[in-house]
């Protein structure tokens, strides 16, 4: 295991943006020599290019930096992204299906019975702090119009609770839940919260400044995830300064490495943790912990499971889960053609044949990322042509281009379904308008934006006071009631509010989260 790890170490770069304090003393003559010439046979030696001009604490900064990366890897996988081979892309006619009944289930169309034993079963593992959560936050609200980390947003609730907020407070709740359904005095589910090199230290600072929004602040774990050069569209690194490689985060199939060598798994090891959720910040709804599904997918024993909406028309651009020649997968909307995507469903004419739409929410177990070394280095990686600031060499000034040109390299969180067997694969239907409302656009979009956000969770209130027997007035239809998740994670413990008026827009809160 240790060789393993050692491999990995060398063969990623995992943080470019190291603390310069301390810096190691400019390279010995010979240590320089040795680098450059790792450099030099993969033709990428123009990253030295001012190395003369440099100061000795920029010498020591651009040598850790490019010690750190592994030029061969980088030039392998460029060239496997830029020319896959054939089996690499795939075959040019993969066999797709549904997903096997067997590994399938609905929230729409399964028993109250079976509905009740999962919520039972995860609220059980819970409550024996068998749980925890990673959430995928590395994202900056750029498109949003803020330099702040995506999970700092506030889309405009009468709370005016953040994204972080909202989704730690759904922690808070579910331990409670646990905790008095199994008569427990201390529950915690861990919080492994993955950032990017940019959004880091802010959401650091964020956390703090909250008091950790009422959890203990050793149950919420934040590390950081890698990255890897920024490519010009030849292949070269490109730098963004005279002293320093233009980087970018690694995708969020960085996730699985990131724990690994942040010693996230090992942290659940210590803890017992062995049932595992994880999922994206821009989502407002998303059950965190949620126990139906950590019942659903421990119940079925799998390995990795997955929540998916219903596709709305074969027309929306979602990517689907499917099996693809056998194995469980994800396929984009762009590698769909028109007949297949139009497909009915044979045993009711109303469905779409593929309508399994990927939210990336997702289960693991425990025994499967503990494996992470064992096929980490087997995820492939994606080109996406972006605009990335540089350094032009040639006429030594800094440019900020109009249009793409160059490359980052991803990998998808997806992108390890395939490694396993069908049968240690489960996908669990969920309703859009309880789980699903991604937060991706700038205001007044009208699209997946902080009105539609903030839109879905006062619909979402709204619904919940009305089934809990209030009556909810409204001078207007758009507007609804935010109901805290400190008083309901799903819709429960409302009936106090039967018989009782409601005008809207309101909001329905107790008193700050204490700390559990």
């Amino acid at each position: 295991m240790s060789g393993m790890v050692s491999s990995l170490l060398e063969r990623f770069h995992m943080n470019a943006d190291k603390n310069t304090k301390n810096l190691p003393s400019p390279p010995t003559d010979d240590e320089l020599n040795k680098l450059k010439e790792k450099y030099r046979s993969v033709n990428q030696d123009h990253v030295f290019h001012y190395w003369d001009e440099l100061a000795p604490a920029e010498k020591s900064m651009l040598f850790q930096q490019l010690s750190d990366i592994d030029p061969e890897h980088v030039k392998e996988i460029a060239e496997t992204a830029l020319k896959p081979t054939k089996t690499e892309e795939g075959d040019a006619t993969p066999t797709l299906e549904p997903l096997p009944e067997d590994a399938t289930a609905s929230i729409m169309d399964s028993s109250k019975d079976d509905l009740e034993r999962w919520n039972e079963h995860g609220l059980n593992l819970i409550a024996n702090n068998k749980v925890g959560v990673v959430l995928m936050a590395g994202g900056q609200g750029t498109r949003l119009g803020s330099s702040e980390p995506k999970g700092c947003y506030n889309i405009g609730l009468p709370s005016a609770k953040s994204l972080f907020q909202l989704q730690a407070e759904r922690i808070v709740k579910v331990q409670e839940l646990a905790a008095k359904k199994f008569e427990k005095e201390s529950v915690v589910v861990p919080w492994y919260v993955m950032t990017s090199g940019p959004t880091r230290q802010p959401t650091e600072e964020f956390f703090e400044k909250h008091d950790y929004f009422g959890l203990q602040k050793e149950n919420v774990l934040i590390f950081e995830q890698g990255v890897l050069p920024c490519l010009s569209n030849e292949g070269k690194i490109l730098m963004e300064d005279r002293m320093k490689v233009a980087v970018a985060p690694d995708g969020n199939g960085g996730l699985y490495q990131a724990m690994f060598l942040n010693s996230v798994i090992s942290d659940m090891d210590k803890r017992g943790t062995r049932h595992i959720h994880a999922y994206c910040v821009d989502n407002c709804l998303v059950k965190v912990a949620d126990p139906v599904f950590i019942g659903f997918a421990a119940a079925k024993e799998v390995e990795i499971a997955t929540k998916v909406v219903r596709k709305r028309n074969a027309k929306e651009s979602v990517g689907l889960i499917v099996q693809k020649n056998g194995k469980p997968d994800v396929v984009e909307y762009s590698e769909i053609d028109t007949e297949t995507s139009e497909a009915k469903d044979s045993n009711n004419s109303e469905l779409l044949r593929f309508r399994a739409a990927n939210i990336v929410n997702h289960y693991y177990s425990y025994k499967f990322l503990q494996s992470i070394p064992q096929w980490a280095h087997k995820l492939p990686h994606h080109v996406a042509r972006k605009k990335i600031p540089c350094i032009d060499l040639e006429k030594n000034e800094k440019i900020k281009p109009e249009k793409p040109n160059g490359m980052k390299l991803e990998k998808f969180v997806f992108d390890c379904f395939p490694f396993l067997k069908m049968e240690k694969f489960a996908c669990l239907e969920v309703k859009r308008e309880d789980e699903f409302s991604p937060l991706k656009n700038a205001k007044g979009t009208g699209e997946d934006d902080p009105d539609t956000s903030k839109a879905d969770i006062m619909k979402q209130g709204t619904r919940w006071l009305q089934e809990a027997g209030a009556v909810v007035l409204s001078e207007r239809e758009d507007v609804g009631v935010e109901v805290s998740p400190l008083i309901s994670y799903a819709g429960e413990g409302l009936s106090n509010v039967k018989g009782q008026n409601i005008k809207a827009p309101a909001v329905i809160e107790r008193q700050k989260a204490t700390n559990s």
